[in-house]
């Protein structure tokens, strides 16, 4: 049987995973500089597993100061295919409780532009296909999961991304409420793009902490309610990274890992030598030598 390799990017509370085997940390430098941290690899049942806290250890790293491009790449470099993202993320609807699990299935992208976004560039364009931003397979997956370990689950919705590290105004609050988002939060883009272009399953557990600022009956967020709803969902969100995993021995047979095979556009005999041995990771099975 071909080996799986599963990696998990943890989020607020979520810094270590529990129950891994033959644990080792591994430390990468990539082209895109230094991940959050040092990866931890290790076994769960029959699974590699590679595990990254988003924010470094100790929280260090803001929204948008999280090395979001090296720390796919670092994953790739790994030989994860699929990436279970943990997110503290919230709610825009009242029947989204806190405590609530989602499993976001859209993004809408709020950042101001200061996270690099793509791999590309510096002489190589590729246009990826995004108009389904996650993993259905892995998506479907993580929602059963979810209900066997008995959490309360929503499966689909829309993640809204802003840029933080500020929470939203009242206004602001209210007219994502009005564009229908589900959920909101400060890390999954570029996150996800980010495993698209590098043909890596994606898909969020998102830990429902709050009701934002929207809701007339609720406190205002606050870092102190946050935490509190965290220490309980972490647990959950463990729990339902073990129950996935057993499902997930087999390697992807979705489209997830084809996503570059008509992207690159450039002439290949016009990417530069320094592009390309950069990207040969990404590129270099669609576009084989130099």
């Amino acid at each position: 049987m071909s080996q799986t390799t599963i990696g998990v990017i943890g989020g607020s509370g979520l810094y270590e995973m529990e129950g891994l085997t033959d644990v080792q940390s591994v430390t990468l430098e990539t082209p895109f500089g230094a991940p959050s941290d040092s990866f931890v690899t290790g076994m769960l049942g029959d699974v590699k597993m590679v595990f990254l806290p988003r924010h470094g250890r100790g929280h260090r790293l803001l929204p948008s100061e999280v090395p979001y491009r090296a720390n796919i790449y670092g994953m790739k470099q790994l030989g994860v295919q699929r990436i279970i993202s943990v997110s503290a993320v919230g709610s825009m609807k009242e029947e989204i409780v806190p405590g609530h699990i989602v499993i976001p299935d859209q993004f809408f992208d709020r950042t101001q532009g200061k996270r690099a976004s793509t791999f590309f560039g510096e002489g190589v364009v590729a246009h990826v296909q995004f108009a389904d931003p996650v993993c259905r397979d892995l998506s479907v997956v993580l929602a059963d999961a979810a209900r066997a370990v008995g959490a309360t689950v929503h499966q689909g919705g829309t993640y809204i991304c802003i840029e933080g590290p500020n929470f939203s105004s009242r206004a602001e609050s209210n007219v994502y409420r009005g564009w229908g988002v589900d959920v909101i939060g400060m890390t999954n883009i570029p996150e996800a793009r980010l495993a698209r272009e590098a043909e890596i399953c994606y898909a969020t557990v998102a830990l429902a902490t709050d009701y934002d600022c929207w809701h007339e009956a609720h406190d205002d967020v606050s870092i102190e309610a946050i935490l509190a709803i965290i220490r309980q969902n972490v647990t959950t969100a463990r729990s339902i990274i073990k129950a996935a995993v057993g499902h997930l021995q087999q390697p992807p047979a979705c489209a997830c890992g084809e996503a570059l095979k008509y992207a690159v556009i450039t002439d290949p005999e016009r990417i530069p030598a320094r592009t390309y041995e950069n990207l040969a990771l990404l590129i270099g099975r669609h576009l084989p030598g130099q």
